[in-house]
């Protein structure tokens, strides 16, 4: 069976639910740590977009989880089998944990292709059918320290039916008393630790079934799925992931997939979500746009890593639509529009620009360059906009975590809300 190293030790638990502590045992020798609130570190094949490993450990505090996602790795099975020393030494990804999801949260996933003995990712190559012998078999070849178990993730869309959301919780619990049975089979994954997927779509019911359940079975952490931004507004969201907490073990973490922006990080946190995907960047790299959104809860507000009032102008005339945009009006498909947590950096106002992209800001981006330089990057299709825009995002979006572990260590989550939704109209009331 799994090692049952990973452990996540609370220090505090603010308001009943938001959960501050550390992740121990992580790893095969269980010698790294997380802290929660925190978030992964999101990779295609193991590489951050845009930047080499040099590149991206010039940031600080990176986190000490890599995601990789089987929907990358699948059409490469025959490949990783013949070098037979697993994905980490593939990809030169050296001293990190690795976590092996099912699918990419920052691609699109076509649903309608589950059964009830198979699931599907999508490669560059197309659909990659996966039955729970194949799943394991790419386990035992990814050799991850910690992997999320098969499971029918398709009840996100909120018009899918109770008989439908019930049979997709059915399936995921075979999935998973299935993977663990071959599990403890495998000699390669000694130590390895499976977590258990809860589904349940917008069903109340259901959701509390799935969480019940898996928590009976030997897993070391949860992933929270089909609550991803599109799928249902943050009120909904919220009571799920609250009722569904409610039946899981306090020093097992919980991972909530689909997850980004910085407002619904702040409310699933709330309802005691630890750890998150951090694709976020990433989108908001290809968008061509910054992350400029305030998250200083000192009393020095030059403080590096934050953005001053005069960014927060800038970022809601950045809007392409003029308004900031509220939680619970984003399609699936709107995925790729700016939120009001960025600039637009292609936008011709910029052109003349010559302050950093966040002032205070510590990364080599904002440095070294101004936003009249990335803009004239943008616009002449240099590739070096993605490099400096992605630096400067994950340095921002890591910025924001440590900001949230300080505010919950300091009784000051109230103070950092209004400071990152000041713009957004969407500052909540305490209960």
């Amino acid at each position: 069976m799994a090692g049952n190293r990973l452990k996540l030790e609370l220090t505090r638990v603010v308001q009943g639910k938001s959960r501050l502590g550390i992740i121990k045992g992580l790893g095969r020798k269980g010698q790294h740590s997380l802290e929660v609130p925190g978030c992964l570190l999101y990779t295609h094949f193991g590489t951050v977009p845009h930047l080499t490993q040099d590149t991206l450990h010039t940031l600080n505090s990176l986190p000490s989880i890599t995601q990789v996602t089987l929907s990358t790795i699948a059409e490469h099975q025959e490949v990783l089998e013949e070098f037979k020393d697993g994905f980490r030494a593939f990809a030169g990804l050296h001293d990190t944990v690795l976590y092996c999801s099912l699918h990419d949260p920052a691609a699109p996933c076509p649903t309608g292709y589950t059964t009830n003995k198979t699931v599907s990712v999508w490669g560059s190559g197309g659909r990659i059918e996966l039955t729970v012998e194949k799943f394991m078999a790419l386990q035992k070849t990814v050799q991850p320290d910690f992997y999320q178990s098969m499971a029918d993730g398709e009840t996100w869309q909120n018009n899918t039916s109770r008989k439908r959301v019930r049979k997709s919780v059915d399936r995921t619990l075979a999935h998973l008393d299935e993977c663990l049975l071959v599990h403890q089979k495998v000699q390669e994954l000694e130590g390895v630790e499976v977590f258990g997927v809860v589904e349940g779509g917008d069903i109340l019911e259901e959701r509390v079934r799935s969480a019940r359940e898996t928590a009976k079975r030997p897993v070391a952490g949860f992933c929270l799925d089909g609550l991803q931004t599109g799928s249902m507004d943050q009120t909904l969201r919220t009571q799920l992931i609250t009722a569904v907490n409610k039946e899981l073990p306090e020093d097992k973490p919980r991972l909530l997939q689909g997850v980004g922006r910085p407002d619904e990080v702040l409310a699933c946190v709330e309802a005691g979500v630890d750890l998150f995907e951090s694709f976020f960047p990433f989108q908001v790299t290809e968008r061509g746009c910054a992350l400029c959104f305030n998250f200083d809860i000192s009393a020095d507000p030059e403080r590096a890593g934050t953005a001053p009032p005069e960014v927060l102008e800038q970022n809601k005339e950045g809007d392409p639509e003029g308004e900031a945009q509220h939680n619970g009006d984003i399609s699936v498909e709107d995925q790729t529009q700016m939120t009001s947590f960025e600039i637009n950096l292609k936008d011709k106002r910029y052109h003349d620009d010559f302050r950093s992209l966040v002032e205070g800001c510590g990364c080599y981006c904002c440095m070294n360059h101004q936003r009249a330089y990335v803009h004239h990057l943008l616009v002449t299709n240099e590739l070096l906009a993605g490099v400096l825009l992605m630096i400067h995002n994950t340095a921002h979006y890591h910025g924001f975590f440590s900001a949230l572990r300080e505010a919950l260590a300091n009784d000051k989550l109230d103070l950092l809300k209004r400071r990152v939704l000041r713009d957004r109209g969407q500052i909540e009331t305490k209960e």
